[in-house]
């Protein structure tokens, strides 16, 4: 298909899948004309399982995840993939102790997991997530590449959100303790 259907399939301009061909990111080539041939690409079999996961770090933000969720729908349904399931975790991206991402990644009738950002998935070691995957002819797909051309930037961007998610998760912790230790004090007070 061109590469102008093709943008308007995925949902984004011209100018990104342009900007796609360039980087080597589509399967495409382009005539002698100047006119970029997008090959279409091929839809997992009816019988393989396509997975969406949409997570969020709390419970303030499941309507954020619902509409991970859509968006993910959107996307498989103009690729032509038959969705499987679709899973809702809340969890933190640094916690690897994720129980329903954990079956997503052993369940090999899951083919192919969708998700909406890398970081959805992981914040480090996403390569290895998918190599992996692929290892078993499995894979995982990102539906909204937002990395900058630099990968020491992005590196550098995980790591500042890792370091201050666990500084301040352990500022509320300590908070919360700080709390219960008073309550109990006070009623110790009381009874005492």
């Amino acid at each position: 298909m061109k590469l102008s259907d093709y943008a308007r399939q995925i949902g984004v301009t011209y100018k990104t899948a342009y900007l796609m061909f360039k980087r080597g990111e589509l399967d495409a080539y382009q005539l002698p004309t100047g006119t970029i041939i997008v090959n279409e690409p091929a839809a997992p079999d009816v019988g393989q399982g396509v997975a969406l996961y949409a997570r969020v770090s709390s419970h303030d933000q499941k309507a954020d995840a619902q509409r991970q969720l859509e968006r993910l729908r959107d996307y498989a349904a103009a690729r032509g993939y038959k969705v499987s399931t679709e899973v809702v975790e809340i969890a933190s991206g640094l916690n690897d102790q994720r129980p329903k991402f954990g079956r997503l990644l052993t369940d090999t009738d899951i083919q192919m997991i969708l998700v909406e950002h890398k970081d959805r998935a992981t914040r480090f070691g996403f390569a290895y997530i998918a190599l992996l995957l692929q290892a078993q002819g499995r894979q995982i797909e990102v539906i909204n590449e937002t990395d900058t051309q630099d990968e020491l930037v992005d590196d550098f961007v995980s790591l500042i959100t890792s370091m201050a998610a666990r500084i301040y998760g352990r500022r509320s912790s300590r908070q919360r303790s700080e709390r219960i230790r008073a309550c109990v004090e006070q009623v110790y007070q009381v009874e005492g």
